[in-house]
């Protein structure tokens, strides 16, 4: 795979019949020495039991759990790693929740808090909305999501400062990302998830085991299905709930989110966030779907127990026509003037003309100050700066770009996305 370092560009030539490494080894060696019970009595018990609490809120949340621990038995393929790290998911989830509740029942008024006119970034997966959030996270005057408290949003008696550690839980963080990098070392350069790195909403989404989160970790059919036909008003109720939350232990309270999912779920998003800035990010689906097949085809070495570039084939490239079909059904529910689409290809030439549309839908002052914090930030994360994996659609999937491109001409033909790769 070469040597890392700043500014490469990296190739993975073991995609369909990966060389383990020994620490690939081991996670996959020790992991199988794990006794998991996958149903939600157990998974709760153990929140429980983790916290020291027991009211989960309402509980229309346990059939969903249920499918999820259902899907995970019925996934022939996921190996013992993968199934460790979503028993440890749900569980940290199911505490997490408990926390929340715990929290607001403490302090009622949480749940007046406004969330004022949050900027909402949505798109396809790997179309650079993690770039944008982050750039956007840092202007000092919007509160955002880093790993470290997404992955922990209330602080425990534990995670109190010390002389030795001022913040336990980016160390708990950083721990985790450290052990990861140890497993899958080309994942930093795909989707990082560094203490400091900017998280998603799905997160807090996740509190009400919903969202399409799971399909990254398993191959849950079941459950796409049912979440697709599942309103999810609930479960964006429930992120407004963890937001308002994380804006009492420290504000501001003016957000700025992102997650690819609200591109299917734009009506649901727009009203539950009426007064947002929605930012949508655009790109040729054969750019973003080959950088999802190959990741998930690279993350299978120690998460599936073969590698089969027909797995994430079979599945990604349906699920993006979901995505983008619904987004394309449903973007005329979103006022203009508090909406703004974004072109990959536009982006990459000169981000200033849209960033000042996005601050000036947002209503935010663009000062001479907050741009050179931008373009600090874009020219200290840009590919260029830490280094970037090249994908290969023929070697890895046997697969031509217009073999997917012809399925997406709904999108270009609502959409003026220019052609990526060829």
């Amino acid at each position: 795979m070469g040597q890392t370092g700043k500014g490469q560009i990296f190739e993975i030539t073991d995609m369909r019949s990966p060389v383990l490494s020994e620490a690939q080894e081991a996670a996959l060696a020790g992991a199988a020495q794990a006794d998991l019970d996958f149903s939600s009595k157990a998974i709760l018990a153990a929140a429980s039991k983790q916290t020291g609490l027991d009211d989960f809120g309402s509980m229309d949340f346990v059939e969903r759990l249920d499918l999820w621990c259902e899907c995970v038995e019925e996934d022939e393929f996921l190996s013992a790693v993968g199934r460790a790290a979503l028993w440890s998911m749900f569980v940290r989830y199911a505490s997490d929740r408990l926390r929340v509740e715990d929290i607001w029942k403490r302090h009622p008024e949480i749940l007046d808090i406004e969330i004022d006119r949050p900027i909402i970034v949505a798109g396809p997966p790997r179309s650079g909305t993690t770039h944008l959030l982050g750039l956007l996270s840092a202007d000092e005057r919007l509160r955002s999501l880093p790993w470290w408290e997404a992955i922990a949003p209330v602080p425990t008696a534990e995670d109190e400062p010390t002389s030795d550690d001022p913040n336990p839980r980016w160390t708990k963080a950083q721990a985790g990302w450290e052990q990861q990098e140890a497993i899958l070392p080309m994942m930093s350069y795909m989707h990082e998830f560094s203490p400091d790195y900017i998280s998603e909403d799905i997160e807090l989404q996740a509190l009400d085991f919903s969202s399409y989160l799971i399909e990254w970790m398993a191959m849950v059919p079941k459950w796409r299905d049912y979440y697709l036909s599942h309103d999810q008003s609930g479960t964006y109720a429930y992120l407004k709930k963890g937001l308002q939350v994380l804006t009492f232990l420290k504000g501001p309270n003016r957000w700025v989110i992102k997650c690819p999912q609200h591109m299917e779920q734009l009506p649901v998003l727009y009203k539950s966030f009426p007064d947002a800035t929605f930012v949508i990010t655009h790109r040729d689906p054969v750019g973003s779907i080959r950088s999802t097949m190959s990741m998930s085809l690279y993350a299978s070495r120690v998460l599936r127990t073969k590698s089969d570039p027909e797995e994430p084939k079979n599945y990604w490239i349906d699920r993006y026509k979901t995505l983008m079909s619904r987004c394309v059904r449903d973007r005329e529910c979103l006022p203009e003037d508090q909406a703004i689409d974004v072109y990959f290809h536009e982006w990459i030439k000169d981000p200033d003309p849209i960033l000042k549309e996005i601050y000036s839908k947002a209503g935010l002052p663009l000062d001479e100050k907050t741009v050179r914090t931008l373009h600090q930030y874009h020219q200290d994360h840009s590919p260029a700066a830490k280094g970037k994996v090249r994908f290969d659609l023929e070697r890895d999937f046997d697969l031509t770009p217009e073999d997917i491109r012809t399925k997406f001409q709904f999108y270009f033909d609502r959409f003026p996305v220019e052609v990526e790769v060829k």
